[in-house]
């Protein structure tokens, strides 16, 4: 069956750690894909926050982010208590969008990999707009180096 594969990437520039919740499981007792959907935003927030920057405002107090695309690759496990490690690096900063690069592990064993694509978006007159010159300033402190 063909499928997306993410690669591992050497160095994740951000690193947050995130602890495992009641809520973060499914019915078979391990954090669930939906949930690690929330785990992978509530980095991105953390990201954001050690880039004085937000969802909402990338900088220029009117340009906002939506999510265009986005890959899961699960490698492992991870249960109720548990730490995970999430890490975050900037992948293609363009014009209009940008791709963040994910490794959860917990220790050294990788718990998954994952890639979003996130567009700017100006949320006052509903339309894709270009990156803040202040955002990719900041967004390169946190790319592959």
């Amino acid at each position: 069956m063909p499928r997306t594969k993410l690669a591992i990437h050497e160095n994740y520039p951000f690193r947050c750690d995130i602890q495992v919740r009641v809520g973060d499981l499914n019915y078979g007792g391990h954090v669930g894909n939906s949930e690690m959907v929330g785990i992978l935003h509530d980095a991105r927030v953390a990201l954001f926050r050690a880039m004085e920057i937000s969802e909402s405002d990338l900088g220029d107090a009117k340009t906002g982010i939506v999510m265009d695309d986005l890959v899961v690759n699960f490698r492992a496990e991870a249960f109720l208590g548990e730490t995970l490690t999430i890490g975050c690096l900037f992948g293609e900063v363009e014009n209009v969008g940008f791709r963040i690069h994910y490794r959860v592990s917990r220790g050294d064993k990788t718990v998954a990999v994952a890639e979003t694509g996130l567009v700017a978006f100006n949320y006052a007159t509903r339309q894709i707009a270009f990156l803040p010159a202040i955002f990719k300033e900041k967004a390169a402190r946190y790319m592959k180096a």
